[in-house]
């Protein structure tokens, strides 16, 4: 078995995680949920409110974001008529503790669980997709490859899914368990099952597009859309590509889970 705990060690979590406290009040029509997620330890979530009939987008964000960033961004999810969640990772945001992969894999089942029961007590019963941007899609693939139950699809974002280049911090002799880790997280993606839609720019300077397409192919999952937004990177694809964002991600929440 892959030991993923590799990826705890300091010289990769300084690259991994770029956490910034931040407080915030949520905006008119947005409420707040603090998880437990063990040692004392709360995760921020924010649920921005947009209509009981409408499907909702969970997400986790990318490693230099914060709840509080996507505050603007929810009304565009709204409009496009799409809920919108948004969890921290530990020591981000409004969060307390401190990062690690290892932590941020274990909080996503925590995170899903309280999501979903608030969910459930809203009565928000329309698709529920599981979204990752960038580093969050290592949060979105370890939930829909062992944890799926109550989602109806997958969204990755500029994903940062793919495990091959974490192998440059391997020591001397180590190459065969970072080859081991890379080749677990493809049997993780295999697991995948869940409909999948894939949003990546096409000039990527962070993931490039063929890393993006080779977890693409490698999901399991039986149905799959890809989109390319052109000209765009890894942090202005939603600048660039904003209408045929939207419209591809409100058009698989609908077909996810259709009337």
């Amino acid at each position: 078995m892959a030991d993923f705990s590799l990826l705890d060690r300091p010289q990769v979590r300084g690259i991994m995680f770029y956490p910034a406290p931040y407080r915030s009040p949520p905006p008119e029509g947005a409420r707040d949920l603090f998880v437990p997620v063990g040692d004392g330890v709360k995760l921020h979530v924010r649920i921005y409110a947009g209509s009981a009939d409408a499907p909702t987008v969970m997400l986790f964000h990318g490693n230099g974001e914060v709840v509080a960033d996507y505050d603007d961004l929810a009304v565009l999810y709204v409009q496009s008529g799409l809920n919108l969640v948004v969890s921290d990772y530990r020591s981000y945001g409004q969060s307390g503790g401190s990062p690690t992969y290892s932590a941020m894999m274990a909080d996503a089942h925590a995170v899903k669980a309280a999501v979903l029961s608030e969910l459930d007590a809203q009565n928000w019963q329309r698709s529920r997709l599981l979204m990752g941007r960038s580093l969050g899609a290592l949060s979105a693939v370890e939930l829909a490859a062992t944890d799926p139950g109550g989602f109806d699809g997958l969204v990755m974002e500029s994903g940062a899914a793919n495990l091959r280049g974490w192998a440059r911090f391997a020591s001397p002799g180590e190459e065969a368990e970072w080859a081991a880790l890379a080749e677990a997280q493809r049997q993780r993606l295999a697991a995948v099952r869940l409909p999948l839609l894939t949003i990546h720019g096409a000039e990527d300077e962070l993931i490039p597009l063929e890393r993006a397409i080779e977890v693409h192919e490698a999901a399991g999952s039986p149905i799959k859309e890809l989109v390319v937004i052109p000209g765009a990177g890894h942090n202005d694809l939603l600048s660039i590509g904003m209408q045929a964002y939207f419209e591809s991600l409100s058009a698989f929440a609908i077909r996810c889970k259709p009337d």
